[in-house]
């Protein structure tokens, strides 16, 4: 069986073309390593939950994305920042139904 944490995932661009995709896959791994909780509002997740999610999410974006959080320490924070950089995109992938 194939090594589900050798699978290269891949950052997200600064164009946010891929944010969809990202948000999926970022947030199956952080659920997978119980992690997940450190990007919701309100969480109690310890220091070494932060850093390592922290971790995580600055090694799967693009480094010019990087650079622009570098000042960034808490994934909650950096997880808002991208929604709110991207969050749009959604509307533009997935319109809305139109009503008959």
């Amino acid at each position: 069986m194939a090594n589900i944490e050798n699978r290269k995932s891949i950052a997200l661009d600064i164009s946010g073309k891929n944010y969809l995709s990202w948000v999926l896959d970022v947030k199956l791994h952080l659920s997978a390593k119980k992690l997940r909780h450190t990007i919701d509002e309100d969480n109690a997740a310890s220091n070494e939950e932060r850093a390592t999610a922290l971790i995580f999410l600055r090694h799967h974006i693009d480094d010019d994305l990087k650079y622009e959080y570098l000042t960034v320490e808490n994934p909650l924070e950096l997880w808002q920042n991208l929604n709110d950089r991207f969050e749009h995109l959604k509307a533009v992938v997935l319109p809305k139904p139109l009503n008959d």
